[in-house]
Parts: C-alpha cells; sequence; structure tokens
C-alpha cells in the first residue's frame, strides 16, 4: 500500500472551546473542505473524563480527525484533539513542526486548557497562525488569543449573542484586538479564505516566523513545557495578597498582558474571573466537609453517651449528650446559611 506524503502545514489553525463547545465544533469542521492548506489543532476543556470527540467529529469531515500524540507531525489538512488531561502544544524540533503534550500545571483549572496552545502556535507560527475562540464559560483562551496577535497572527470570535455560553467570546472581545466577530456559520468560510490566501502568497517562499516571539511569552510557555521559578515569575509578575487554590503557594499579578491574571511559580495559571471560581468552589466543598464532620461528630458523642448511661457515668453521658446536641444545632445552622434556608427565629 503506498501512503500519500501530507504536506506539512505552513499556517495553523487553533481552535479553543468549552460549554456548547460539541455543537460549534461540529458545524465548522463539517464546512471545512479537503486539502485544507493549514493544520488544525482544538482544544475543548474536557479534564480528565474520557472524550468521544474525534469520533463524533470524524462523520461530518473529510479531514481525518484524531486525539494528538506526542511528536506528531503538523501536516496540512488533518485536525489533531488534545486528548483529556493533557495540554497540546506546538513545538519546533529539528525544523520540524510538532506536538507536544503535557501534564503540566493547570491553567483556569483545566488541563487541556486553551491558552497554552495559542501561546505555543503563536511562537512558532508567528503571522500564519490564526486563533478562534468559541462559546464557553468565563475567560479561557482570552491570554492565548492576546499573544497570536502580539505576534503578528489572526483572531476570530464567535459572536457572543450567538453562542451557547457567551463569556469566552465576550471576554476575548474586551482583552483583544480582535481581527473578526462572526457568527458560528460564517466562521469556516473566513478559515478557508484566510488560510488559501496565506498559502498563495506564502508559495515559494521560505517558512519563517514574522516577529520574534516577546520575552515574556517565551517566560509563559517555559512554565508549561519544562517548568519555572520564582526567578522566572518575577520577570513577568509582582506578588500578590492571594494564594494559589490549587498548590497553596503565593500568587503574583502577571504584568500587561491581556486580562488581570495571576500565576503561582510552580505553572498554576488563573484569571482574575476563574479565581474568584474556584475560591466559590473550594469555600462550597469546605463547608460542605464541615457539616459532615459535625453530623459525625454528633453520632458518636451520642454512641459515646449511651455506652456510659448507667451508674457513675451518668454525668459524663449527659455532657456528651449536651455536646451532640450542641454540634446538632451547629451542622443545621451551617447548612440552613450554605443552602440559603431561613435561619431559625428568622422573619424572612
Amino acid at each position: 500500500m503506498i501512503e500519500l506524503a501530507i504536506p506539512a502545514a505552513d499556517d495553523v489553525i487553533v481552535i479553543g472551546t468549552s460549554a456548547g463547545g460539541l455543537e460549534a465544533l461540529r458545524a465548522i469542521v463539517a464546512a471545512l473542505p479537503a486539502g485544507l492548506p493549514a493544520a488544525v489543532l482544538v482544544t475543548m476543556h474536557v479534564g480528565q473524563h474520557d472524550s468521544l470527540l474525534p469520533s463524533l467529529l470524524a462523520p461530518l469531515t473529510s479531514l481525518p480527525v484524531r486525539h494528538a500524540r506526542e511528536g506528531d507531525a503538523l501536516e496540512a489538512g488533518r485536525i489533531l484533539v488534545a486528548p483529556p488531561d493533557f495540554h497540546l502544544l506546538v513545538v519546533e524540533q529539528d525544523g520540524a513542526r510538532r506536538i507536544s503534550l503535557s501534564r503540566g500545571p493547570r491553567e483556569n483549572h483545566a488541563r487541556p486548557a486553551i491558552d497554552p496552545l495559542f501561546r505555543t502556535a503563536a511562537a512558532v507560527y508567528g503571522a500564519r497562525a490564526t486563533g478562534v475562540i468559541l462559546t464557553g464559560r468565563l475567560d479561557d483562551g482570552t491570554a492565548g488569543l492576546f499573544a497570536i496577535k502580539a505576534c503578528g497572527g489572526h483572531a476570530i470570535v464567535q459572536l457572543p449573542a450567538d453562542a451557547v455560553a457567551p463569556e469566552m467570546p465576550l471576554s476575548a472581545i474586551e482583552n483583544v484586538d480582535v481581527d473578526q466577530v462572526l457568527l458560528l456559520d460564517d466562521i469556516a468560510p473566513a478559515l478557508v479564505q484566510r488560510v488559501t490566501q496565506s498559502a498563495l502568497h506564502g508559495a515559494g517562499r521560505e517558512r519563517r516566523v514574522e516577529i520574534a516571539p516577546p520575552e515574556w511569552l517565551q517566560l509563559e510557555i517555559q512554565f508549561v513545557s519544562t517548568g519555572g521559578n520564582i526567578e522566572t515569575l518575577a520577570r513577568i509578575a509582582t506578588p500578590s495578597t492571594y494564594t494559589c487554590p490549587e498548590c497553596h503557594g503565593s500568587l503574583w499579578q502577571v504584568q500587561g498582558i491581556g486580562p488581570r491574571r495571576y500565576r503561582c511559580h510552580t505553572g498554576h495559571s488563573l484569571t482574575e474571573r476563574s479565581l474568584a471560581e474556584l475560591q466559590g468552589q473550594l469555600v462550597d466543598e469546605a463547608l460542605w466537609s464541615a457539616i459532615r464532620a459535625l453530623h459525625e461528630k454528633e453520632k458518636l458523642l451520642r454512641t459515646m453517651a449511651g455506652n456510659t448511661a448507667g451508674g457513675s457515668h451518668a454525668p459524663a453521658a449527659l455532657a456528651r449528650l449536651s455536646q451532640a446536641t450542641a454540634a446538632q444545632r451547629s451542622g443545621e445552622l451551617l447548612r440552613r446559611l450554605v443552602t440559603g434556608e431561613p435561619l431559625p427565629g428568622s422573619t424572612g
């Protein structure tokens, strides 16, 4: 069997999405033609869960689709999807552009996250990178799209009113000099037009990155690819008063890059909105853990009181029953606070 050689991709399209992303991706890949002169890389927030995304997209397109593998060459007309629990990165090795998979620190409490893909695509492809932000909650992808623009690339964002979850598109529009804000159905034609024109203008020209990646971008990439340290962080950020909810280290505020964002020296990165969201989740988990502990304390004290109910142990049993009642009341009060139910004795 003779395998036809697939040309290396001189252009790359990177797509990031989250909530509502499956249907958005289905619409886009269904409209991409065979022979597309660009590699297509997709990151969707799937966490550690098994992902059927490639098999759900493959029947809709003539382009081959699968999960990315370590060392994959970036080839024109191929769609590679970030696998679960791995950041999808673009690297250049020995003159070839390839995929690297990283289990580096979560960004915006996600792995795979959108920002690492966009940053590395910007650094390797420069002006021949096109970033696309689709429907999703919060603001992962905004800092990455900022990096694409900083390296001369093109930024496309789904019209927020057309998105199932408009927060990611809105954040990108508010923080990045976006080139096009489009209805979902108009995104694929715009991509085809852009990479086709790029291929025609670049025909016979040596592949190169027109704008050198700025230092801050190279340092950001270092955290997810090879790891960073406090000295590296100090070059792009200043200490804040907040603590990383992922590893409990100090968070530093990243300076002048996209939306307000924080990083710890181990590499976890959170936008202001993602930090607030994660803090809220941690508070909720801590409160429910406290309620559970109070319930268990009440049960244990009542059991201990029952074991010492008679004779000279009666005073100890009564004391334990009193403690159990106090634990019960505290647990009930805390549960009402968490669920928003009226407190005992309240009038409204």
